[in-house]
């Protein structure tokens, strides 16, 4: 099979865009550092979070990902419809946010408390929220609260979000959700895979078994908290802590 190439006008048109990109990359970092604001400002979001991490594109991986998509539409007969009028728009992770929480239970509320964020500062929601999953009881999961879920064939779970800060700016960024666990598997993922997969076969085989192995390790982090919050509402439970409530205050007393 034929390898494509990319012509030097083709590569040239590349490198304009990336240019244009590094000459506007302080509006992306503007965009990161008012999302760190207000993630702060919620008391009710930061109950919910663990941690969170942005970070703006680096050129030289955009430049792969422009020459990945000039193949892929030349593969395909098409003409690439890539330019620097419609570079931030048309690529959406140029400045990228990743919200990083416990449990799988917990994107009901912080999916909440984005919505609420998005309203109160006139976000523009252009797509999402997407649960990208390979994981079928998730993709149930994520169904049944209302998110549109969509198979992941890298083998991660998260919650996709692209955004731009009101209707008349041309940048968008990306909002990904997922658990601590995930993010695990998918720091190891992007170091050994990206930009470029890795050559060796064990490695890729490898980050599949992983992948799994996390999944499964998401399932028992979830079910400890289940079992958790369950246990605090038993009634045993609440009743132990009351005869114990009443023992404090009464020796508080003498």
């Amino acid at each position: 099979m034929k390898t494509l190439t990319l012509s030097a006008k083709e590569l040239r048109a590349i490198d304009k865009m990336v240019a244009h990109f590094v000459e506007n990359t302080a509006k992306f970092e503007s965009l990161l550092s008012s999302w760190d604001s207000m993630i702060s400002s919620s008391k009710e979001l930061q109950k919910l979070i663990h941690t969170t991490k942005g970070r703006v594109k680096d050129p030289t991986h955009l430049r792969d990902k422009l020459i990945r998509k000039f193949i892929e539409a030349k593969a395909a007969g098409l003409a690439p419809d890539y330019n620097p009028d419609n570079l931030f728009q048309r690529v959406n992770d140029l400045a990228g946010l990743r919200i990083i929480h416990l449990h799988t239970r917990q994107i009901e509320g912080i999916h909440k408390e984005l919505l609420g964020i998005f309203e109160e500062y006139r976000w523009v929601v252009k797509e999402g929220p997407i649960a990208k999953t390979w994981d079928i009881e998730n993709r149930a999961y994520f169904k049944s609260i209302g998110f549109d879920p969509e198979e992941s064939d890298s083998l991660y779970t998260s919650v996709h979000y692209v955004l731009q800060p009101n209707s008349k700016s041309e940048l968008t960024c990306e909002i990904q959700v997922r658990t601590l666990m995930e993010e695990v598997w998918g720091e190891v993922d992007h170091t050994i895979n990206y930009p470029k997969k890795s050559e060796l076969l064990a490695c890729r085989e490898q980050i599949k078994v992983l992948a799994r192995m996390t999944s499964s390790c998401s399932r028992l982090v979830d079910s400890i908290f289940l079992s958790d919050s369950d246990g605090a509402k038993s009634p045993l439970l609440v009743a132990s802590k009351r005869r114990s409530t009443v023992r404090t205050s009464a020796n508080g007393k003498a």
